[in-house]
């Protein structure tokens, strides 16, 4: 497994009609792969190629990928990085192997991490009707999906509490006495966009179907329970959309780590 990250140059016209949708970012990032044809489909149980983009700032937008092969991102860079900077010691993006942190995770483990994901349920308008995939939109509900005790256990890790005396309203309340998970969890809905794009079958063709995927993206600090559920999660994804730039989700050492609760 690798781990790639390439920043994208926003002042190219080819990034921008790469940002301006992710079904052409999604075809550009699979191109990184000689060995993965178009008609390829990893097995459910396998790890697959996941992507992400993190925009920090209106400049700087950088483009990560986890993936089971190394990537050649070569044509990302002629079309939306910085050719004529590129060499052979530094091509325009840096790959690194995935291997030794998913080898290093154990229960217990604290880490901060980052999530873009497609956070949706299932409901039925009306009794008798078949019920529907609907999108979570506010960040209170976004993050209770995240939160689902069960999914959380599916995903091998909890999500951390917040110390009682980081939490601005008594218990995690709000005002009208109803649980806030913003207040008592360390998790944050950074960013939440609805995505609209034509998914057609020719990259060249504005005809298919209209398609609309609502994403969120979570910042905040989790707890390992279950190591090898954590490193199918990391390698495989999480949620739906993950062909739209949603799913991957990444850890970083805790900068300031808090005493633990008993």
């Amino acid at each position: 497994m690798f781990i790639s990250r390439f920043r994208v140059n926003t002042a190219r016209s080819g990034a921008r009609r790469l940002l301006s949708s992710p079904q052409p970012l999604h075809a550009a990032v699979m191109s990184s792969f000689p060995g993965i044809l178009p008609s390829d489909r990893p097995a459910p149980a396998a790890p697959r190629v996941l992507w992400r983009l993190d925009q920090r700032s209106r400049a700087e937008v950088l483009l990560h990928i986890v993936s089971p092969d190394r990537p050649d991102l070569t044509h990302l860079v002629e079309q939306a990085g910085w050719p004529a900077a590129a060499d052979p010691a530094n091509p325009g993006w840096q790959t690194r192997p995935y291997t030794p942190l998913l080898d290093r995770l154990g229960a217990g483990d604290r880490w901060e991490f980052r999530l873009t994901a497609n956070p949706v349920h299932n409901i039925r308008r009306k009794e008798g009707e078949p019920r529907k995939t609907t999108a979570h939109l506010t960040p209170t509900h976004q993050m209770g999906w995240l939160l689902d005790e069960k999914r959380q256990q599916r995903l091998g890790f909890r999500v951390c509490e917040k110390p009682a005396e980081r939490r601005l309203l008594p218990e995690g309340t709000t005002h009208h006495r109803r649980p806030h998970p913003g207040d008592r969890y360390e998790l944050t809905v950074r960013d939440t966009r609805s995505l609209s794009f034509t998914k057609s079958r020719d990259p060249g063709s504005s005809q298919g179907r209209q398609v609309t995927v609502v994403t969120a993206t979570f910042e905040g600090r989790l707890e390992v329970t279950e190591p090898d559920a954590l490193r199918r999660a990391l390698t495989q994804g999480v949620g739906r959309a993950r062909a739209y730039g949603c799913g991957l989700l990444t850890l970083a050492p805790v900068a300031h780590p808090a005493p633990r609760t008993p």
